[in-house]
């Protein structure tokens, strides 16, 4: 089983919709059993807190179940716990190897690393624009879940 944490600012907008996202292909392609996807934040701003009604307005339109979800801070434990710790952004990379230490197995990416445009997502909190984070989210995703599939 692969087990994926998903990584932003403040897990209300794009890692819980690339959990989402993410959730939504692999059961699509009949995989729920290879893997394990969870989000989480590097911040405390938003712990406790729903995913954001713009995400969510966001799933729906787009026909992607939503799970029960509340905004949890990662710790170091989760780097020996998970497979890949996928960040939406450079600023979520450095925090995300300040709160685990280092990343001695190469398990920290960028989610759009996995794609021909290697970039960080707009954090839509700021932008408003769902629109185009759920085109990246979908768009890296997509490729790591190729990604992944050719390496099972």
């Amino acid at each position: 089983m692969v087990k994926i944490l998903f990584i932003c600012h403040g897990n209300i907008c794009r890692s819980t919709m690339a959990e989402f996202v993410m959730k939504h292909l692999v059961k699509q392609a009949g995989l729920e059993n290879e893997f394990y996807i969870a989000s989480k934040a590097t911040s405390t701003e938003e712990i406790g807190n729903p995913p954001h009604a713009g995400t969510l307005a966001k799933m729906r339109q787009e026909g992607i179940p939503v799970c029960k979800h509340r905004a949890e801070q990662m710790n170091r434990s989760d780097y020996s716990s998970y497979d890949l710790i996928i960040g939406m952004d450079r600023a979520n990379y450095a925090n995300i190897l300040r709160i685990t230490g280092s990343d001695p197995q190469d398990k920290v990416k960028l989610l759009l690393d996995f794609t021909d445009c290697p970039r960080d997502i707009a954090d839509p909190w700021y932008t408003g624009n769902f629109d185009r984070t759920y085109d990246d989210v979908l768009k890296g995703c997509t490729a790591l879940l190729e990604h992944l599939t050719t390496s099972l």
